[in-house]
């Protein structure tokens, strides 16, 4: 009786591939489904004890009401049968057995539970000896995931298997959004592969995809075939088909091929290989895509709008990536992240995303990482690409090539704790002629005396700071005509005393318990002036006034500039932290810069340090209840008498998933006294009722007048099934040409979506779009940081 209880699980093998293909790193939302089973619990079964893997050393339990043995090995066990063993139940009518044939048949009300599902069926028999089995009129649930459906038979010899007439779905029965058929259904379990023979999506009754023949995998082990393609229309693509094609090359690499076609653009190919070993992994993307008709089809608009003839399009074109890692030991790691493209506005023709599109330049990265417990170092190169056509190859950054770096820090002592950061780098550029070359050395030692009690601390620090350089000689010349100094050097000696004290209290506020804290810093900061005019600009930048730059002892970032400083900074920090959850009700911080003197080190392009006051910085969050949260920044210039920075943020909780986000921002350029930018961003989720949704974004430049983003849409969610209707309207690059865009996407839970991923990209716009990301910035598809962007508000040197 034991290959009765074990051929029942063939349904699940079908059910499982079939859903296999929902992932998603939000998990999927079934609150809206009924309290209902396709197959309703079996009040006589026992609770599932162990679980597959137990099942063979455990023993079956054979009861009835009655028992007959007749001649010949014939038993008829009737009357309120069951099977029992671990977590498999089967209960019928009637079994018939016959010991010498081994030949059985169960009939009337088949029933077959384990820890996986639950399956009722008409009848049941089969040939043990030939291990041949069929059921009749099968029914299943799924427990440990939502998924059910049925069969008209299913015939099983040894490992292979048929169903017959094979239904699949997520949708409980009385709601039938969507479900999937197929004619016919071929399993082999040895092998783990299934193929499907005229299966059919329908949505309701009605059929809206056909596929004559699908192979898929019934287990976790992969399988060379077919993916699912994907089918979408745009404007600038036409009719869009991708067909992946999955290659098990080995356990431990594969590669998967995407033919595309665009029918306004032509035939691509995609390939993506993966390796993996014990010590690393890596991946590697190509696409190719040969005589893109975008190029020739835009080139007498190209020709005007890009008048940089080696950022337009090419004919041919393509882009590569690779990313992957190797342990080298425990201590240190081998580490690349290298991109190819064939053309600047390759980025800008590959996506949809205003993120994306707002990167500039990206950073192929490859170099050797370690680690220890007291240091940390790195050797990489680093090489930047264009993906902004309205800029130069000249507007890049430096490239590093190659670049060493270490960092130690370690008490030494009772009292003491030392440090040095040091660093070797090799710049070049693209455009070598215009923009010349060299090394730099930089090393920064340092020692610090940390005293601290319970309520305070003082930290007197004293660093010296060396940086020296081995230039090209174009650019020794450049930097001082008539008296070139090809190895240029500055050393500084600089002295910082951070201290502060902090003061609480227990108060009470609207009847709730709190504690408050009164949290005063002191920062003071000497660094000599040193003459640096004739030391090059590799990869150094002022750095935005802001509350942390209050508390550094350099204004400039990279290695090229020493701020000159003798200053004060007066700082105070007050908190409501409520007692009951330590949940943060009020947060506000307000600081400001004394300097002693002016400063002598300037770039040019920053404004001027005089004797005086800096811009008060404030900073401020409060929490009116645990649903509406407000917050501002703020920052005011006495020397001009108004602010150099405005912020304010608000953000409101609707329900257990609505969410209203406001922020307006305004930053002024300091040097120029003119306006940098100034922005509203309102985004919404907001829901009329548990199956209907609106959700929207208003991102505009008050500054440029233009909308850079806007998105207006409703969602529709049942149990099953959910559709995005979002209209977009967003700025397509750095020259502010505009988008126009409607993408429905309509997601068939559990099985997968068709159309854009409307859901990804509301998450990116809409903050706290999926609640468990309330903290958190969406992330961009492509993104860069911050001292390798391109900006045409801040020239370079």
């Amino acid at each position: 009786m034991r290959q009765a209880l074990r051929l029942l699980p063939l349904p699940i093998c079908i059910a499982l591939s079939l859903a296999a293909h929902a992932d998603d790193d939000i998990p999927v939302d079934w609150s809206l489904c009924p309290v209902e089973d396709a197959v309703p619990l079996f009040p006589d079964a026992q609770a599932p004890v162990g679980n597959a893997a137990d099942r063979e050393n455990l023993p079956t339990d054979i009861q009835g009401d009655q028992t007959v043995g007749m001649d010949g090995g014939l038993y008829n066990v009737t009357g309120n049968v069951t099977l029992r063993r671990g977590d498999q139940f089967l209960g019928t009518d009637r079994i018939e057995f016959a010991q010498d044939t081994g030949t059985y048949t169960a009939t009337g009300n088949v029933r077959y539970q384990d820890s996986g599902m639950r399956v009722v069926a008409e009848r049941l028999e089969g040939d043990q000896n030939n291990d041949s089995h069929r059921i009749d009129n099968v029914r299943y649930q799924l427990t440990e995931r939502r998924g059910n459906g049925g069969a008209e038979r299913i015939e099983m010899q040894d490992a292979r298997g048929r169903m017959f007439e094979s239904t699949y779905s997520t949708c409980p029965p009385s709601q039938r959004w969507w479900e999937l058929r197929a004619q016919r259904i071929d399993v082999d379990t040895d092998e783990g592969t299934g193929v499907a023979r005229n299966a059919t999506l329908r949505i309701g009754k009605v059929p809206i995809l056909y596929v004559p023949y699908l192979a898929f995998p019934i287990d976790d082990q992969r399988r060379t075939g077919l993916l699912y393609p994907s089918i979408s229309m745009s404007s600038r693509n036409g009719f869009d088909w991708r067909q992946p094609i999955y290659f098990n090359l080995a356990p431990n690499y594969d590669m998967t091929l995407t033919p595309r076609y665009m029918s306004r653009r032509g035939l691509q190919l995609g390939t993506e290989f993966r390796h993996l070993y014990s010590r690393g992994r890596g991946t590697l993307d190509f696409q190719a895509l040969p005589s893109d008709d975008l190029a020739w089809r835009e080139r007498d608009e190209e020709i005007i709008e890009v008048p940089i003839a080696e950022n337009r399009r090419e004919d041919n074109r393509g882009a590569f990536r690779y990313t992957g890692h190797h342990n080298i030991d425990r201590t240190w790691q081998a580490r690349a992240n290298l991109y190819w493209f064939s053309d600047p506005r390759w980025i800008e023709d590959s996506s949809s995303n205003v993120e994306g599109l707002s990167v500039s330049s990206l950073t192929s990265t490859v170099g050797v990482y370690g680690r220890g417990r007291y240091w940390n170092a790195l050797v990489e190169g680093q090489y930047r690409h264009l993906t902004d056509y309205t800029f130069s190859e000249t507007r890049l950054p430096y490239n590093r090539l190659p670049r060493a770096y270490v960092n130690w820090e370690q008490p030494v002592g009772r009292w003491l704790v030392a440090g040095a950061d040091a660093e070797v780098t090799r710049f070049s550029h693209l455009d070598a002629e215009s923009k010349p070359g060299g090394s730099r050395l930089y090393a920064k030692p340092w020692v610090s005396l940390p005293l601290e009690g319970a309520s305070w601390y003082v930290r007197p620090t004293v660093a010296f700071r060396h940086v020296q350089y081995r230039l090209d000689n174009a650019l020794a010349e450049d930097l001082d005509p008539g008296s070139p100094d090809d190895a240029p050097s500055a050393s500084h000696a600089i002295g910082t005393v951070d201290a502060g004290l902090f003061f609480d209290r227990d108060t009470r506020f609207r009847g709730d318990d709190y504690l408050h804290t009164l949290e005063p810093r002191l920062f003071y900061l000497n660094s000599p002036y040193r003459e640096q005019d004739d030391m090059p600009l590799f990869d150094t930048r002022p750095m935005t006034f802001s509350w942390g730059q209050l508390f550094r002892d350099n204004r400039y970032s990279g290695a090229d500039r020493q701020g000159d400083a003798n200053q004060l900074t007066m700082a105070l920090t007050t908190r409501l932290i409520r007692e009951s959850d330590g949940r943060e009700k009020l947060s506000a911080s307000i600081g400001q810069i004394q300097y002693f003197k002016d400063a002598r080190v300037t770039l040019g392009n920053e404004a001027p340090i005089e004797e005086g006051e800096s811009a008060w910085v404030v900073d401020t969050n409060y929490a009116i209840n645990d649903r509406w949260t407000i917050g501002a920044s703020y920052q005011w210039n006495p020397a001009t008498r108004r602010e150099d920075l405005a912020s304010f943020r608000t953000r409101y909780l609707i329900g257990d998933e609505g969410i209203v986000n406001l922020s307006y921002r305004y930053r002024r350029n300091v040097l120029r006294q003119t306006d940098l930018l100034e922005q509203v961003d309102l985004s919404f989720l907001y829901p009329i009722n548990p199956t209907w949704s609106l959700v929207g974004r208003y991102y505009y430049s008050l500054q440029d007048k233009q909308v850079l983003e806007g998105i207006a849409g409703v969602q529709w969610e049942s149990c099953c099934v959910a559709a995005r209707l979002v209209a977009r309207r967003y700025v397509r690059n750095t020259r502010g040409d505009m988008n126009d865009s409607i993408q429905l996407e309509i997601e068939l839970k559990g099985l997968g979506s068709a159309g854009p991923d409307n859901r990804s990209r509301l998450r990116r716009a809409i903050l706290g779009y999926h609640r468990d990301d309330l903290y958190l910035v969406p992330p961009s598809e492509l993104r860069s940081s911050a001292d390798d962007d391109i900006s045409a508000d801040d020239p370079l040197p």
